[in-house]
Parts: structure tokens; C-alpha cells; sequence
């Protein structure tokens, strides 16, 4: 088909230029709406409140694991970030001694320990079902796009939790 004189954009009604312009500026807004939060995630340097990551043993965990109770009272993994958010404080508050990994935390205290290089930890853990704690110990996201993934995998294991 060849174009004619009818069809040149002089010739084009004022509703249509008006449609397209407003669908751009829909389309716009909708891709600014998704791209500056993507950008400032990026940017955004990731903070704490806290270097310390707090785990408490409920009181009475063993006496219910000992009736049967297979529910977890502490998460099966644990997320921390060197240098950021990187010590984990775990406290008994049971009645009875607990074993984690080679240390007897007896009721009451308080066991702290630092993490200075990402890495992935398996512990003894009597607190749990499976007998065993996960600590996963991230790098620094220090670079936009590390940060952005890193915020994106802990929403995603937020939202993975029950």
C-alpha cells in the first residue's frame, strides 16, 4: 500500500496525536515507577541497626522436644554480612544446657561469635529437630549491582518464610 496524501501526519486527526501522546506518558511513568526503585536498591549502601544478630532459645525446648514437638523454634539457616552484620549472639533460655557446635551454653548464657570471611557454617545444634544450624556469612555487597542482588535474595527469603 502506498502512502497517500490523507495519511501524512498534517493530516492526522488531534484525538490521535493526543492518544499517542498519553499512551508514551503512561508508558513513561510506568517505566520510571520501576527503574528508580531499582536505582536507589542499587545504590543505597546496606546498613544495620545492629552488628549483632540475636537467637534466642525458648524456654522449655527441650522438655517439648523430648514430648515430640518437632516444630523449630529458631530458623534452620541463619543470613549475616561481614563486616556489617556480622556477629551472632545466641542465648539459652531454657532449663537445660544446650550444644552448639562444640560449646555447652548452659541456661541463661549468652554465646557471641564473630564472622570475619563469607562463608557457609554447619553446627551441632540441639535447639533444632534436625540437630543442625546453618550460618551463611555474605560479603560486603559493596558494588550497585552486588547490593541490589543481595537486597532482592533476602526479600525473596522473607517472603519464602512461613
Amino acid at each position: 500500500m502506498t502512502p497517500t496524501a490523507a495519511d501524512s501526519p498534517a493530516n492526522t486527526r488531534p484525538q490521535d496525536r493526543e492518544g499517542g501522546r498519553a499512551r508514551r506518558r503512561i508508558l513513561g511513568i510506568l517505566a520510571g515507577a520501576i527503574l528508580i526503585p531499582v536505582v536507589l536498591a542499587a545504590l543505597w549502601p546496606v546498613r544495620f541497626d545492629s552488628r549483632e544478630e540475636l537467637f534466642e532459645i525458648p524456654k522449655g525446648t527441650w522438655a517439648r522436644r523430648m514430648a515430640g514437638d518437632k516444630r523449630e523454634y529458631l530458623p534452620p539457616e541463619i543470613y549475616l554480612v561481614v563486616g556489617i552484620h556480622n556477629v551472632l549472639k545466641l542465648k539459652n533460655s531454657d532449663d537445660v544446657p544446650q550444644i552448639f557446635g562444640p560449646t555447652l551454653l548452659m541456661p541463661g548464657q549468652i554465646l557471641r561469635i564473630p564472622f570475619t570471611r563469607p562463608s557457609e557454617n554447619y553446627f551441632a545444634c540441639t535447639a533444632h529437630a534436625s540437630g543442625q544450624l546453618v550460618i551463611v556469612v555474605e560479603a560486603t555487597p559493596t558494588w550497585p549491582w552486588s547490593r541490589l542482588g543481595w537486597r532482592v535474595r533476602r526479600m525473596l527469603r522473607r517472603l519464602g518464610k512461613p
